[in-house]
């Protein structure tokens, strides 16, 4: 048994949950938010990823629009390595569509006028 504890919310339930012959079990949850967090958390835990992209002499915060593979993060980080984008950017521009065929982009989460 695994204590989760939910991040959906502000109120935090701590749940129980328990893989039991391949069905997942969850208690201690307030919402049906929380249990669905809980399962994918416990069979396939995604992340949003947050990091910095070279534009001129400075630099560009950028993060995933929605959750990559946990496993997959550091190859998701590797697609920016050496990229170097060319002003102006701004705030919700896509840098990276797609990644790693998840349907989820990178996109800028700040501004960098010309």
């Amino acid at each position: 048994m695994a204590k989760i504890t939910c991040i959906v919310c502000p109120t935090g339930c701590v749940m129980n949950v328990e893989d039991i012959d391949g069905r997942i079990s969850v208690d201690g949850n307030k919402c049906p938010n929380g249990a669905e967090y809980a399962v994918v958390e416990m069979t396939a835990p995604k992340r949003v990823i947050t990091s910095l992209v070279k534009i001129g002499h400075g630099v560009v915060p950028v993060k995933t629009n929605g959750g990559i593979d946990k496993n997959k993060i550091f190859d998701a980080l590797a697609v920016l390595k050496g990229l170097v984008l060319t002003a102006p950017i701004i705030t919700g521009d896509v840098i990276v569509k797609n990644v790693l065929g998840s349907g989820v982009d990178f996109v800028a989460t700040g501004s960098f006028p010309e």
